[in-house]
């Protein structure tokens, strides 16, 4: 059956007295006569996944590099708990708490779980070793990892001693979203996170979602699979042609209806 405009339900309305933690309003970017976004506004809230999803061109990677610093907008704001941010590299997103996995992971394959977690952030011994050597705690380190992966349910990674490149990918995957979540105090942006993965351990990735957003944690997920989208999402952001095409929910929407608005044969 094919889906038509009319056949399409409206999604319901937000409760109006939850104030969203991350916002952005009418977004543009072009490169050069490429027009990267067109006006598009965003609205994630606490303890929610928020997809994105769109096909090739759509702006979904632009829309996600203007979010955490990687492309400065051209004209729009992004708001943070109600204040705007200006981000100017992906560093400055880290800063305020908006962490961000790659669909690279951006891992390091010949360090061991604990030094992954801690890439970048790397805790110096406190007594006179680390202050004047800048000798790494090494031992703390890897208790407290191991405690995060405990604290995030992570069962797979037992031996935070291990070097990553002896893992799956499933396990990998398990590494860059736990240390997103280990310093993403606000927000957690997981860009493909099951693209490379089989259906057991593309199963507990996205119990670690769903994990992640039990603990209140927002998430933005970026995906072309939708029955995974479907899944987890709590609500669907549609990007088509450099602008949100709409805002559905699974419950209003299925995934028929949703491939529709993303080509264009319907909309919500």
């Amino acid at each position: 059956m094919t889906v038509t405009e009319a056949s399409v339900p409206s999604v319901p309305p937000r409760d109006p007295n939850r104030t969203p933690i991350l916002q952005a309003r009418n977004l543009v970017k072009t490169f050069g006569r490429v027009v990267g976004l067109d006006g598009v506004s965003l609205d994630l809230y606490p303890g929610e996944v928020l997809a994105i999803i769109g096909d090739n061109g759509a702006g979904k990677s632009t829309l996600i590099k203007c979010l955490t610093g990687a492309e400065i907008p051209d004209e729009g704001q992004i708001l943070l708990s109600g204040e705007q941010v200006h981000f100017k590299r992906p560093q400055d997103a880290r800063t305020h708490g908006i962490e961000t996995v790659y669909q690279n992971l951006a891992v390091s394959p010949a360090l061991d779980v604990a030094s992954n977690l801690y890439l970048g952030r790397e805790e110096r011994l406190s007594n006179i070793f680390g202050k004047l050597f800048r000798v790494l705690d090494t031992n703390g380190m890897r208790k407290r990892a191991k405690e995060e992966l405990t604290r995030l349910g992570i069962s797979t990674l037992q031996d935070v001693t291990v070097a990553v490149e002896n893992l799956s990918g499933g396990q990998r995957q398990a590494v860059a979203v736990a240390r997103a979540a280990a310093f993403g105090s606000k927000v957690v942006v997981l860009d493909e996170p099951t693209a490379a993965l089989g259906v057991r351990e593309s199963n507990q990735v996205l119990q670690l979602v769903r994990d992640l957003r039990d603990r209140g944690l927002p998430v933005i997920l970026i995906s072309h699979n939708m029955p995974h989208v479907f899944d987890v999402a709590d609500r669907i952001h549609i990007q088509r042609l450099g602008k949100c095409a709409a805002t559905i929910t699974p419950e209003s929407h299925n995934m028929t209806d949703a491939v529709a608005i993303m080509t264009g044969a319907a909309t919500a």
